[in-house]
């Protein structure tokens, strides 16, 4: 199978753990320990990742610099882009035949200057704070900020993606038995001019979004959106929450899940689903082999609306 592998910020890196060059590291070799075992598999992958926890920490890093002087969060993107790509390659690297080419690529993502997410900010980056710690950084900064699971982080624009500037090149590369690393943190955040060049542009893409645009665009068989929580739930943090193992893409609009967390994973893998008839799965990064087989985690099919919604309810 073709399958388009993207890596939450949060498998990457656990909450709460601190930024450090060590703890992704390691994080990184578990990832690739699971992306070696899907290639090894026979399996042709294709590797993308989040880049939420990263590109925040470099931004505040910045606000050590003179206000003029800081990074714009398209830079920052890039250069997320290449420190999470060099280790996930070097740990695959390392856990692959030394004749398997693997490639790290910049890769820019096509925005709209009109979306109007640049009004509304929701998409988290940096780290989680207390609500009062949030509130000052906030008043000092001048973030947004918003709820996330039970702390607070600044919110910066996420517009949606509308076209993937390095595609050919992606394509190229897996023709060439070559495992691509790319659209890194939903892709570097660019906008046409009316000229036809392009620019970067003050955003961060949900890097779900831009993964289902780049399997829909690579013909890709699955979409596999690895996080650090083993199932999509409904009715999640009550008594009757229930995880849902299989259901229909249609059957997703009548549920209700949380924004800014597992509601771009539903919308991202329903429209993949939708559009090609392929399968989208969600769950946890050390159980992508049994996602894929369909024996853990969520699995979004092709189907008809109010098809194949089967739960399992939340262990005691």
């Amino acid at each position: 199978m073709r399958v388009v592998v993207a890596l939450g910020g949060n498998a990457l890196l656990r909450r709460g753990q601190p930024l450090t060059a060590e703890n992704q590291r390691a994080n990184a070799a578990i990832a690739a320990e699971v992306l070696a075992r899907l290639v090894n598999g026979g399996h042709e992958v294709v590797i993308a990742h989040g880049n939420g926890p990263q590109v925040g920490l470099l931004a505040l890093q910045g606000e050590a610099y003179n206000a003029d002087e800081l990074y714009p969060l398209d830079v920052l993107g890039a250069e997320t882009e290449g420190m999470i790509g060099y280790l996930i390659e070097q740990e695959l690297a390392n856990r692959l035949p030394r004749d398997r080419g693997i490639a790290t690529l910049l890769t820019q993502v096509e925005v709209a200057a009109a979306d109007p997410a640049f009004q509304q900010p929701t998409k988290p980056v940096g780290p989680v704070y207390t609500q009062r710690d949030a509130e000052a950084m906030a008043r000092q900064h001048g973030w947004s900020i918003a709820p996330d699971g039970g702390r607070y982080r600044r919110v910066v624009a996420s517009p949606a993606p509308v076209d993937i500037l390095e595609l050919d090149v992606i394509a190229l590369l897996l023709r060439e038995g070559v495992i691509p690393i790319c659209a890194g943190g939903g892709g570097i955040p660019v906008v046409r001019r009316d000229d036809g060049s392009y620019g970067g542009v003050e955003a961060v893409i949900d890097k779900d979004a831009t993964s289902a645009l780049l399997a829909r665009c690579l013909n890709a068989d699955a979409l596999m959106l690895l996080t650090d929580v083993d199932a999509v739930q409904v009715d999640f943090g009550t008594p009757a929450a229930r995880r849902i193992r299989r259901v229909s893409a249609g059957t997703l609009d009548d549920m209700t899940f949380a924004a800014g967390s597992m509601a771009p994973k539903i919308a991202a893998a329903r429209d993949f689903v939708a559009r090609t008839g392929g399968m989208a799965a969600i769950g946890r990064l050390e159980d992508a082999l049994l996602l894929l087989n369909g024996r853990a985690g969520t699995r979004i099919e092709a189907g008809a609306k109010g098809e194949c919604a089967y739960y399992w309810r939340e262990p005691r």
